[in-house]
């Protein structure tokens, strides 16, 4: 299915998910900042330019360049009632062909953790890779004692279905993570990730 993919926008209740844009910087660096102490254990080392202006241009490129080449889909998260920047995120290596998969990642700032938007936002952008992206199958991976990012993919309908040994490194570290999935027409039930 062909998209304009240069206008990507998800409308959901109370969010609105769009790519990156040169204006956000100011709004985007104060919250991952704000956010620094909640966010670093569960992410790669921050470079010491995380944070600078010209590190978020590169950034908006990239998520320009990602979308047009549909291998990737950056997006925003913004509270619909105030326009809000809350968090991000980014459907990332995308596979066609036989594949017709792709990754999903995700943050969002300490003061909205556990409100549900999140969750929100995964299940639009799920909804959105199946029905207008003609994707299979989304894949997501986190540490093991990220309960927080663990219990909004199951409650969005991702099934456990492993563990990989040093994934990525978060944190300056070799990190094992396990692996979550989201199949368009699931049909496989319930599954035991505590087991993990």
């Amino acid at each position: 299915m062909l998209l304009n993919r240069r206008k990507v926008r998800i409308d959901t209740e109370r969010l609105v998910l769009r790519p990156p844009i040169h204006s956000d910087f100011r709004e985007w660096a104060e919250l991952r900042s704000d956010s620094a102490d909640f966010l670093i254990p569960w992410e790669p080392i921050w470079a010491p330019t995380h944070l600078s202006r010209k590190s978020f241009t590169n950034r908006v490129y990239w998520a320009q360049r990602s979308i047009s080449n549909d291998s990737a889909m950056p997006l925003f998260l913004l509270r619909r009632s105030d326009d809000m920047l809350m968090g991000a995120i980014t459907l990332d290596n995308i596979r066609r062909g036989p594949a017709q998969a792709g990754t999903l990642g995700y943050w969002i700032g300490q003061q909205y953790a556990r409100q549900g938007f999140m969750r929100e936002a995964i299940e639009a952008v799920v909804h959105h890779a199946f029905q207008r992206m003609d994707l299979s199958r989304i894949e997501a991976a986190c540490l093991p004692e990220n309960l927080a990012s663990r219990g909004v993919l199951e409650k969005s309908g991702f099934k456990y279905e492993g563990v990989a040994q040093s994934y990525l490194q978060i944190n300056g570290r070799w990190r094992t993570h396990v692996l979550y999935a989201a199949l368009r027409g699931d049909r496989r039930g319930r599954t035991l990730a505590g087991q993990a």
